[in-house]
């Protein structure tokens, strides 16, 4: 008998690795949850940016959300921080070694309420890191209760109204200083992959806020996090391209219909209009335009704000290159004289 054929090798990327290489765990997640959707998003653009796995760390909190690192780039670096404190784990591990790309995953619950707080500040010092918010608007963990996130008048499984007004994460990134703010949704599956590739790109906070459904607590009539709200109330503000630095492709449109923006690697993110007027470099522009979609109940999704230009919080401490951890105690500890000077300024 002839021999068989030998299987075909995986197809890998630029830096040769297959894309079984960007996976993790099976997910114990609910099936049809859209945080699944969006570790695959994950997976994905990682293997098309050509990112090593042991490049990255990951960093979560406590809730369905926070399970998600697990479900991908089991190679990398990981840390469960407690309910709500990510953002300062995440600040520690990424100012102590400025190689590594950040990835932090947190839910509305985790961001929102308890942790709303480190939020601010972590907007605010535009640490270069991607910050994902798996966003379905309840507490997935702990029966469904409303989280900070949903909207008002959307209803629970049970009948109950949500009375109170819903924190807009998007608003309060852009207002704080977060230089990369968008808002997408789990089921649109080009739209979340380019963001999150411009968001690696990006040398800043690149925050996204990621409506995903909760199949269990809130995915019914009444919710207005469910697929299919967000199928009938999706306003999307543009199409997006996005160009990494390492493919040089021209991309056509006509003239005064796109927007053009170069990230800090030199790739390229490009904003077709939908919506004519919307400039996303505009601040103010896009809070306006945020609290004017809220109005009439839609959606809007897309790269809402982003400024490439302005210094990351690694850029403003003037850190070294090197991990501080590499560095020679005669570099990181002060001398004597240094302490007596300091002493002696205090008598």
């Amino acid at each position: 008998m002839p021999d068989a054929p030998a299987p075909a090798a995986p197809r890998t990327n630029r830096i040769g690795l297959a894309l079984a290489d960007y996976k993790g765990l099976k997910s114990t997640l609910c099936a049809g949850c859209g945080h699944n959707a969006i570790s695959e998003r994950i997976v994905e653009a990682m293997y098309d940016m050509g990112i090593a796995p042991e490049r990255v760390a990951k960093f979560s909190g406590i809730g369905c959300s926070s399970k998600s690192p697990a479900y991908f780039l089991s190679r990398s670096h990981a840390f469960n921080a407690l309910h709500g404190r990510m953002p300062s784990v995440a600040t520690g591990a990424l100012l102590a070694n400025r190689t590594l790309l950040g990835v932090g995953v947190s839910g509305d619950g985790d961001t929102a309420s308890i942790g709303i707080g480190q939020f601010v500040h972590l907007m605010r010092r535009n640490l270069p890191v991607v910050y994902v918010i798996e966003d379905n608007g309840v507490y997935g963990l702990t029966k469904g209760q409303f989280s900070a996130t949903a909207d008002a008048g959307s209803r629970q499984k049970s009948g109950t109204v949500n009375e109170l007004q819903a924190i807009d994460t998007c608003a309060l990134a852009i207002q704080l200083g977060a230089t990369f703010v968008g808002r997408s949704f789990s089921g649109d599956k080009r739209q979340l992959a380019a963001m999150l590739k411009a968001a690696v790109a990006h040398r800043g906070t690149a925050m996204l806020d990621v409506v995903s459904p909760c199949v269990t607590f809130n995915d019914h009539e009444g919710s207005t996090k469910s697929y299919a709200y967000m199928k009938d109330h999706d306003e999307p503000l543009h199409e997006i391209d996005f160009i990494p630095a390492f493919e040089d492709i021209a991309v056509e449109y006509a003239p005064g219909t796109a927007i053009d923006v170069k990230l800090h690697d030199g790739s390229r993110l490009t904003l077709r209009k939908l919506e004519e007027g919307y400039d996303p470099r505009d601040k103010v522009a896009a809070i306006t335009r945020l609290a004017e979609a809220h109005g009439r109940g839609e959606v809007l999704t897309g790269v809402l704000f982003v400024d490439a230009e302005a210094p990351s919080f690694v850029e403003r401490l003037k850190l070294v290159d090197a991990p501080l951890a590499t560095l020679p105690e005669d570099v990181v500890r002060p001398p004597r004289a240094v302490l007596d000077e300091v002493m002696a300024a205090l008598r």
